[in-house]
């Protein structure tokens, strides 16, 4: 499994400017650490992992967004065109990405996981933090950096809303 330690070795060899914040208090999911670092959820970054099911077969996929605002698998199947797409279980998630379920980390993924990257991510020069995949320690480091360090696609994760009017209408007997 790949740590904090394993990251920041990698993000010194790529001259990246970043810090390895230790938590007050353990985490679980990444979805803990706007709560623990007392950061907004839109500053703090997940990946979550799907398992997808299309034509061809099944694969797993994952996505990095933030945590305020997370993938949701119809958004995911329709980018995709998948029959059906669910969250990964957790030995799947471990064996896909080399992180512990539920901290999983978007750098030093590797290249066989396809990977999205939601476009309602900041790319500015303000800090963000990642889970480290290590529940007493979190990565943290410029937004702009971050999404120049992925290898993902760019894409629009939002799900259209219905237009028209959302008045009932009573059907006749």
């Amino acid at each position: 499994m790949k740590d904090a330690l394993a990251i920041h070795r990698w993000l010194l060899a790529h001259q990246v400017h970043h810090e390895i914040v230790r938590l007050p208090r353990p985490i679980t999911r990444v979805e803990e650490l706007p709560a623990t670092i007392s950061a907004a959820p839109e500053r703090c970054v997940m990946v979550t992992v799907f398992e997808v099911t299309a034509r061809l077969g099944r694969e797993v996929v994952g996505v990095v967004s933030s945590v305020a605002a997370p993938p949701r698998p119809g958004a995911v199947g329709a980018l995709l065109g998948a029959r059906d797409v669910r969250p990964a279980p957790a030995f799947l998630v471990n064996s896909a990405t080399d992180y512990a379920s539920g901290l999983v980390c978007p750098l030093l993924l590797p290249r066989r996981l396809p990977l999205l990257v939601d476009d309602r991510l900041a790319g500015d020069a303000e800090p963000i933090f990642m889970a480290s995949g290590e529940r007493h320690t979190a990565v943290g480091m410029r937004a702009l950096d971050l999404l120049s360090l992925l290898s993902g696609k760019t894409v629009d994760l939002r799900i259209p809303r219905p237009r028209g009017s959302r008045e009932a209408i009573a059907l006749r007997h």
